[in-house]
């Protein structure tokens, strides 16, 4: 294992973090972790040197931190630097910090969290919990011993995260998404070397952005690769990319088979700062392009059709979308897809023409809707 400087800790990270948050389960129910196999690679990965270990109080519909305070008992709580996430969107008071933190240290049978982290970071989330008085009670934890460092995770745009950074002093760690594919992405490559340019680590979350950046690729992706002549896994050219970066302190992959943690622990011990070559970064400068060139849709996500009347997420839908058609992902795509419900679907659209008098890409967005509902039903 390789390991690498955590902000202005006195302390060195693997360079390959475990998200458990993927855990191999029962299908069709996350919340039923299959437990001996699950176990297997948690304590393999640390036997294996990782030493970071990120959960939060909903992946496994709440399982996951009960699961990961039996698997830390016999020592390996002592051999990792454990994290969990508030979460942010429960929180309705000052009173809600300590009865989920109090939960939260129960489930996972510790005293302590190492690094305590605001989970899904928002803008409207950071003024509200502020206004609860979050960082003083925060700091009352530090100062108990019940919390090590103080993090946050993000979900918005760049301004917003340096917004974030700056309003408070004592932040360890931000964890952003980031791959290669989503470099102005929310924080994206900017927010990365802001935050590690004050002092800060920085811990990449969706490294293969939820998994479509590992799988086979469609053929001129594939073809990318194979002229370039390394010998690499698809998974492998995007972790590459982002230890190759000096801000990154640690990656951070939501595993789901051991064949998934041994790739990546091999990955990882090939990893270092600056090993990739400007020849091989033009690679993925190829693949992204490769990418883009199969997106259907020209939305670039400005939200101007926005609010919908009838309440269609319509930038969300088109993502979807072009998410499905861009990987050649259709299950994957149908899963977000799900997850908007009905309400926010295209059936739901009655045609009124307001988005496409706002939209200024000139897009004909109600049959572009029409064509993904049918797509993605």
């Amino acid at each position: 294992m390789r390991y690498r400087k955590f902000g202005p800790l006195d302390w060195q990270v693997s360079a390959l973090g475990f998200g458990i948050m993927r855990l191999p389960h029962e299908e069709d129910d996350p919340s039923k972790i299959l437990g001996d196999q699950a176990a297997r690679m948690v304590r393999h990965a640390i036997d294996s040197g990782v030493n970071y270990l990120d959960t939060a109080y909903n992946y496994h519909e709440g399982e996951s931190e009960v699961f990961l305070g039996k698997v830390l008992e016999d020592g390996y709580r002592e051999r990792i630097r454990l994290a969990t996430k508030l979460p942010c969107w429960k929180i309705e008071g000052s009173g809600d910090f300590d009865r989920y933190f109090d939960e939260q240290l129960e489930r996972l049978r510790t005293d302590h969290v190492d690094f305590y982290l605001l989970h899904g970071l928002q803008d409207d989330w950071w003024d509200r919990l502020k206004g609860y008085g979050y960082l003083g009670w925060a700091e009352r934890q530090m100062a108990d011993g019940r919390i090590g460092h103080l993090a946050f995770s993000f979900h918005d745009k760049l301004p917003v995260f340096r917004k974030i950074v700056d309003d408070y002093e004592g932040w360890t760690m931000a964890m952003v998404m980031y791959n290669y594919m989503d470099v102005d992405y929310q924080a994206g490559m900017d927010g990365v070397r802001y935050a590690a340019d004050r002092g800060l680590a920085v811990v990449v979350m969706e490294p293969l952005r939820g998994g479509l950046l590992g799988r086979e690729p469609p053929d001129r992706v594939k073809q990318v690769f194979r002229d370039s002549g390394v010998d690499r896994s698809p998974a492998e050219w995007a972790l590459q990319w982002l230890w190759d970066q000096p801000e990154v302190s640690c990656v951070i992959s939501g595993m789901s088979s051991m064949d998934q943690l041994v790739e990546n622990l091999g990955s990882a011990g090939r990893s270092g700062v600056g090993s990739m070559t400007c020849k091989e970064k033009q690679v993925l400068d190829r693949v992204r392009d490769e990418y883009h060139a199969r997106k259907p849709v020209d939305c670039t996500g400005c939200r101007y059709c926005m609010p919908c009347p009838q309440g269609v997420a319509i930038p969300r839908v088109l993502g979807i979308y072009n998410l499905s058609r861009m990987y050649e992902a259709p299950e994957t795509a149908r899963i977000h897809y799900k997850f908007l419900g009905e309400d926010h679907r295209p059936p739901a659209c009655t045609e009124c023409g307001q988005c496409m008098e706002k939209c200024p890409q000139h897009l004909d967005i109600i049959g572009l809707l029409k064509i993904a509902h049918e797509h993605l039903a």
